[in-house]
């Protein structure tokens, strides 16, 4: 590669178009070297520039009064009380988990994990968002096992939960996956670290792991699309040392309780390049770096290769000039590398040299400022047409046992259980408990609710009202554990922006997103995009991914969703027995049809205000929002998880009764109280919409008609699929 002549033809190899090249030439004045247009190109990829999606993320709710930084900073950060602050942030490594699963999830985990811990936070918990291809695809099931392997590889060993998630399955994801990771961390509010460099003269230092080759160019792979040789790009993905990261969490925060910082920046897409010029770039100084100076675990890497390499567990930093010593010491006893490798310079210039030799020469600002921006044509998203009616084929009991068991629904126990959901000791609520994990902030009283949600299939059918529904379901499940939702951040998986269709689903769900969020006051804070998510010209789904956070002042307030016996089973909200894109539609009659459910947000807010109260009322013993699969599936879940059945009472005469049952209308809750009337005098005076549903009890789900399904088989079709799928012979 160093010896290649820097041409239009090798830009374009690089992901710069034509008119994208000509500028970078005005900007420097000259042909660029082979390094300086190494950065040019992965400064302007679409992961690192957002060209394709910056006119609409500005568009987005972003503040609050408990909102301390929002986006433009590694995470989002937000006060929770008793001088604390949460910080938090998903992020996509999707290209490179098809390449490579395991390393592709595994680093995608550890990546996260360092955007949060330098901010000065130390990571409590991760989750994680997931969709693969049809199960019946040749390659779904080394994707999966890959994948959740290496998230459970690298988060077990660096001592992190893994406390929530979800997965989908659907064939558009066969051939380009969707790995979305998110880490949660907390920090002092008046201890957050930022990245902008300041102080003329001042040490640029290197810490963390060794600059090898892997990764080069991994943030302009993850800009294009996928063509037939994809498994090809293997060279592109990094290789991740999860015990590396757990001692450089604890190195950087134990610098970090000292006076020494003044600015710091994980090495994450774009490696040294972006940290470099994002540090200088954000303080407006300039920044001389020496890679003669930089800790290399190959020989003869070139300046073109250490400035691009994605190489895991590095950080750059920052320091006072007289702290120096102190920081390399601390660096030594965790037995990581600490290297001085440049100092910032009043020139507003990327300085590199290698042996001597300037390999780069690049004025900060219009790399910055002239970057491109696309207002991309868009196609309005067709609308889909009505549904009509659907007769019930198959009846209510057999409707429910396929759906349990279903790719989409069944039990999530063979992922989770290679999770470590509980290391740290401060889980209250692991996956499969509750709708949202609940984790204690530790020395307090408090708790944590975290959810990632997102439903693509309604997302295809309206994006617009499939991101807004992503919201409002994370809004949802933090208030069904009691929280107090504060904050999202988002990660928007999307096809090639050069296709005003593609373009058109992204402008329309980041218009669902930013009006929920109004709605709700709930403010985008952190988020990623992740745009090309297609392969030989077909797209994934939209899929806006929304990780949400919220609080509860008393853990010990915390509810789940498991039953207990001799309680009385209420609905909250309106249900219409809305089948269009339903779960109930694809597995029952193998449709994908119709309009997803509409989102309603002024019910979602008063119908979620109410569970709230009701919930920090003490009053409620267990509590689950209606999502997937409708009311039926959301009772067969309390009842599986609270090994006790329950008995139905008759649905209403104006709906049909797989519609009631199996509908997908939002802003709805099932509540478990042991006095029902009690609640449903306070619905009816706060104007929510409340049913009667039943009373739990006894070793059977027995519907209205008196057919009786016992938990035990309910309980074999849910927890069969993955076990049987993932070892034929054995399951």
């Amino acid at each position: 590669m160093s010896g290649r002549s820097v041409t239009e033809s090798l830009a374009r190899d690089f992901g710069l178009t034509a008119e994208e090249y000509g500028r970078v030439l005005a900007i420097i004045g000259r042909t660029p070297t082979l390094t300086e247009l190494g950065v040019f190109s992965v400064m302007w990829s679409e992961h690192c520039s957002y060209k394709s999606s910056r006119v609409h993320l500005k568009t987005l709710p972003t503040s609050a009064p408990w909102v301390i930084h929002g986006p433009g900073e590694n995470a989002g950060v937000v006060a929770i009380g008793d001088g604390l602050a949460a910080v938090f942030k998903m992020e996509s490594h999707n290209h490179p988990s098809f390449i490579e699963p395991y390393q592709g999830a595994a680093t995608g985990v550890g990546g996260i994990l360092r955007d949060v811990f330098t901010m000065g936070a130390r990571p409590v918990a991760n989750l994680n968002a997931l969709r693969f291809g049809s199960p019946d695809h040749p390659a779904t099931r080394r994707i999966v096992d890959g994948v959740v392997r290496g998230i459970g590889g690298y988060g077990n060993c660096v001592g992190v939960p893994t406390v929530g998630g979800e997965i989908n399955f659907h064939p558009a994801y066969n051939g380009n996956p969707l790995v979305n990771a998110m880490t949660v961390g907390i920090a002092p509010k008046d201890r957050i670290f930022l990245s902008a460099a300041a102080g003329i003269g001042n040490p640029v230092v290197y810490v963390g792991s060794k600059t090898g080759r892997d990764g080069i160019h991994g943030a302009t792979m993850a800009s294009a699309e996928f063509a037939a040789d994809a498994e090809e790009k293997r060279p592109t993905v990094q290789v991740g040392d999860p015990f590396t990261e757990k001692l450089l969490i604890e190195a950087c925060l134990e610098l970090m309780a000292t006076d020494a910082i003044v600015a710091i920046q994980d090495m994450g897409a774009a490696g040294l390049t972006s940290s470099s010029v994002e540090m200088a770039g954000k303080g407006g100084v300039g920044i001389e770096l020496d890679l003669d100076a930089v800790p290399q675990r190959e020989a003869g890497m070139s300046a073109y290769e250490m400035m691009l390499s994605e190489s895991q567990e590095r950080m750059l930093m920052v320091l006072r000039s007289d702290r120096e010593a102190l920081a390399q010491a601390i660096f030594a006893k965790w037995e990581l590398d600490f290297s001085v490798i440049g100092r910032l310079t009043g020139t507003g210039r990327l300085v590199v040299r290698q042996a001597g030799r300037v390999e780069a020469d690049i004025p900060l600002a219009p790399l910055a400022e002239q970057a491109p921006l696309y207002r991309r044509p868009t196609a309005p998203p067709p609308a889909a047409p009505p549904l009509g009616d659907v007769p019930d084929p198959i009846g209510l009991a057999e409707a429910l046992l396929q759906l349990i068991g279903c790719p989409d629904l069944c039990s999530r126990a063979w992922v989770w259980d290679q999770y470590d959901a509980t290391v740290g000791g401060q889980t209250v609520k692991r996956p499969g408990q509750a709708d949202a994990a609940v984790v204690r902030v530790e020395g307090t009283r408090r708790a944590l609710a975290l959810t990632t949600d997102c439903t693509p299939r309604y997302c295809a059918a309206d994006p617009r009202t499939g991101a807004a529904q992503a919201v409002a379901e994370a809004w949802r499940n933090i208030t069904a554990v009691g929280g107090r939702p504060l904050a999202i951040t988002d990660n928007m998986n999307f096809g090639n922006p050069e296709k005003p269709e593609i373009m058109g689903q992204f402008a329309e769900a980041v218009a669902g997103i930013a009006e929920a969020c109004r709605a709700l006051d709930f403010p985008v804070v952190s988020g990623n995009v992740s745009l090309y998510n297609e392969t030989q010209g077909r797209a994934v789904l939209p899929t806006p991914a929304i990780g949400g956070l919220g609080v509860l002042d008393e853990a010990a307030q915390a509810v789940g969703i498991g039953l207990g016996a001799g309680l009385d089973l209420l609905l909250i909200g309106d249900t219409t027995g809305w089948l269009g894109q339903s779960l109930w539609l694809r597995e029952i009659t193998g449709r994908e049809a119709g309009p997803p459910p509409p989102v309603c947000l002024e019910a979602e807010r008063r119908a979620g205000d109410f569970v709230r109260a009701a919930i920090l009322g003490g009053g409620v013993a267990a509590c689950h929002d209606l999502s997937d699969g409708g009311l039926l599936v959301c009772l067969a879940e309390m009842a599986l998880a609270g090994d006790t059945g329950l008995r139905l009472a008759a649905p209403p005469d104006d709906l049909p009764a797989h519609a009631f049952w199996f509908g997908e209308d939002q802003a709805r809750y099932v509540l478990a109280v042991a006095d029902g009337q009690i609640l449903i005098d306070r619905a009816q005076a706060a104007g929510v919409p409340v049913r009667r549903l039943g009373r739990t009890g006894g070793s059977d789900l027995t519907l209205p008609d008196g057919v009786a399904i016992s938990l035990a088989s309910l309980r074999t079709r849910h927890e069969r699929f993955f076990p049987s799928w993932m070892d034929p012979a054995g399951g």
